[in-house]
């Protein structure tokens, strides 16, 4: 990602993007949240000075509409709702959700400005659910069933966006949502890895059922299964991992160990292995992070290290493993894929 932990200048982000380009990855995914509109700045130009765009497919986010600071009242950007995350060096702009008929048209139009665009591939209802709103959920889900889906549904119409989905970190919304309005595809940003394998018994079948494509985000559960647990830091969603975690997580590392498996690719490709999954988003801070990236997709992972973890308890004996999906919502495109906040 390109990120919120320290500052990224722009030549540093375009290094990122045109080596994932060169290593084949033909997906990037960004939102007005990331940077505050400063992600879809660098994305729109690299896309455009180098003369790639056609070649990509790009997703964006609505749902959260930007402000410029100089309306914040003077209040700093992490003590207004909605701007939890600490961006270093952002736009100088906040968030405010808006689910309506205009706060979708808005967010989309602004977006569209700043990539420089007028076509989006995915456009994705960002954070609408439980997990993200709590007791004002069911507001924002009324501002989508009274104006948002029609805005949707016309910008879909119209061609300006090729698909409707939801980027969000829950499953129940996506099905909640597909109820009431057709869902091309779902961003879900961690409830399916190989810490978390519910979405197995139920969401994934659905998924299957329903034709909605997953973008699976956020597989190494913000770190713990991407550095393991001998690094200092160890986080599993955002915090310290607990010990039922760490445990978890060094018991796949020994049977990682035993089949010369890195832990990272295992992480990537059992998620890539449900026939439901269209690709899996990884981010990457520097070029370095996308050739691990790359690599971890395209190693070769023997089926006994599969068939280990599931006698160990590790691994639910109806997952799927080992399969390449790929993304193709408009021409085509490779299973790698980018996100850069």
């Amino acid at each position: 990602m390109c990120g919120w932990i320290t500052p990224v200048k722009y030549f540093q982000f375009e290094e990122v993007i045109l080596k994932s380009f060169g290593g084949g990855v033909r997906y990037f995914d960004c939102a007005p949240a990331y940077g505050l509109g400063k992600m879809e700045q660098y994305l729109g130009h690299v896309l455009r000075t180098r003369e790639i765009r056609s070649q990509v497919v790009i997703s964006t986010k609505a749902g959260r509409v930007l402000h410029p600071m100089t309306k914040a009242g003077g209040r700093a950007l992490t003590d207004i709702p909605d701007n939890p995350i600490p961006y270093i060096d952002p736009l100088p702009f906040f968030g405010a959700y808006d689910y309506s008929y205009d706060g979708i048209m808005r967010s989309f139009e602004d977006s569209e400005q700043r990539l420089g665009l007028d076509y989006v591939d995915i456009l994705l209802v960002h954070e609408i659910g439980r997990m993200a709103h709590g007791e004002k959920n069911a507001g924002y889900w009324e501002q989508l069933r009274r104006g948002g889906f029609r805005a949707l549904d016309e910008l879909r119409g119209s061609g300006a966006v090729g698909a409707i989905g939801l980027g969000v970190g829950e499953t129940a919304s996506v099905l909640e949502m597909s109820d009431e309005f057709e869902v091309n595809c779902c961003l879900i940003a961690g409830p399916y890895t190989l810490l978390r394998q519910e979405p197995l018994d139920h969401f994934l079948p659905e998924c299957l059922k329903r034709n909605i494509s997953v973008i699976a985000a956020g597989v190494f559960n913000s770190g713990i299964l991407a550095g393991g647990t001998r690094t200092a830091t160890k986080l599993f969603d955002y915090q310290d991992a607990p010990p039922d975690i760490i445990d978890r997580v060094a018991r796949i590392e020994a049977i990682c160990e035993t089949y010369g498996v890195p832990l990272a690719t295992a992480a990537i490709q059992f998620v890539l292995g449900h026939p439901a999954v269209a690709t899996v988003l990884v981010g990457a801070r520097n070029t370095a992070e996308i050739d691990q990236n790359l690599a971890a997709m395209a190693a070769q992972v023997p089926p006994a290290f599969w068939d280990e973890l599931r006698a160990q308890g590790l691994l639910s004996r109806d997952a799927p493993v080992g399969g390449i999906a790929r993304l193709e919502p408009r021409d085509s495109a490779d299973h790698a894929s980018s996100d850069c906040k």
